[in-house]
C-alpha cells in the first residue's frame, strides 16, 4: 500500500477570519481521522479559496475520509461551493530526494 495525498479545494464565501472561525471546530475531528498523518490548510485570500492537502497512510484511509461525515458536512456548508477533490499516490523515492515530509 502506498501513502496517499488527498487535495481538496473549494470556494469559501467569507473572509479569512470567517474561514478560520468556521473550520477551527472541525480541525480536531479531522486530526483524529483514521490513517491521517497530517493536513496543511491552504488559503488564497484573493480568490477566497481554501481547502486542504492531506497525507493518509493509504488509499483506503483517504477514501474512508471522503465517504465520512466530515467530507459530507463540507458539501452541505452554505458558504462552501465549487469543491474539487483529487487523490495522488506518493512516489516515495523522489519525495525522499526532495525532502518531502513523508
Amino acid at each position: 500500500m502506498s501513502e496517499t495525498i488527498l487535495q481538496i479545494n473549494f470556494k469559501f464565501e467569507g473572509s479569512k477570519a470567517d474561514y478560520l472561525k468556521t473550520f477551527r471546530e472541525v480541525a480536531g475531528p479531522i486530526a483524529a481521522s483514521a490513517g491521517l498523518r497530517w493536513k496543511v490548510w491552504p488559503w488564497n485570500d484573493e480568490e477566497q479559496v481554501g481547502g486542504g492537502i492531506y497525507l493518509f497512510d493509504d488509499e483506503s484511509s483517504a477514501q474512508a475520509y471522503l465517504e465520512g461525515p466530515i467530507a459530507a458536512g463540507l458539501g452541505q456548508h452554505p458558504a462552501v461551493s465549487d469543491i474539487s477533490v483529487k487523490q495522488f499516490e506518493v512516489l516515495g523515492e523522489l519525495t525522499t530526494i526532495t525532502r518531502g515530509p513523508v
